[in-house]
């Protein structure tokens, strides 16, 4: 794929920082979002149709890339490369040396781990709206684990807890017992035990 834009340099005779960090991961990443618009513009798809063999291993280190660390990026010498690739470093070399070749539109950047490394980007793109909508699928999922906690709270007091009703309408109590029951039990569940635990223990402090 072509350079569609460039990285910052962020300081004059720097390399631009990688604005993923290597503590980020993916833990399921079995599907790319690609744009085949964007793909059959592309220089290197253009320059891959003279020399289809470019084009393969091209593609073959956008994938390879998706597994590494910094994710979206590639290692910088020629026997990482040749590995990814499953080749001998001579043949990569040679692969290389052409005139379109498959790090086409790659670059070094700075990684956060004091690596330098190569990246793409329109691969460092990919990479980056995976990681937004991995976030926000864990943000949705993180407030419908409190939601349901929070009403399983409500329904103990109402049900089993003598005055719990008057309290399961507040939000405020709620929350500052399901506050308490985390950091007195991580990770449990509310169960009544606890929640009138939560209750003495709170009351006790006003």
């Amino acid at each position: 794929m072509g350079v569609e834009r460039s990285f910052t340099v962020v300081e004059a005779g720097g390399l631009p920082d990688y604005p993923i960090s290597s503590n980020d991961r993916l833990d399921s990443h079995y599907f790319v979002t690609w744009n085949l618009k964007r793909w059959r513009g592309s220089e290197f798809r253009r320059g891959a149709y003279a020399d289809p063999e470019v084009g393969f291993f091209g593609m073959e280190l956008f994938w390879a890339a998706q597994d590494e660390t910094p994710i979206g990026t590639l290692p910088c010498d020629d026997e990482s490369l040749a590995f990814l690739l499953r080749m001998a470093v001579p043949r990569w070399r040679e692969l290389n040396s052409r005139v379109v070749s498959p790090l086409h539109g790659w670059a070094r950047v700075q990684c956060d781990n004091g690596q330098t490394r190569l990246a793409h980007p329109v691969v460092t793109a990919i990479a980056l709206e995976a990681l937004g909508s991995k976030r926000r699928n864990d943000a949705k999922h993180a407030d419908d684990r409190m939601r349901k906690r929070l009403g399983t709270i409500a329904g103990h007091l109402a049900k089993s807890i003598p005055g719990g009703a008057r309290l399961a309408e507040s939000e405020e109590r709620l929350n500052a017992i399901s506050d308490w029951i985390e950091a007195a039990y991580p990770g449990g569940s509310a169960t009544v035990k606890r929640i009138r635990e939560a209750i003495e223990d709170l009351s006790s402090r006003v």
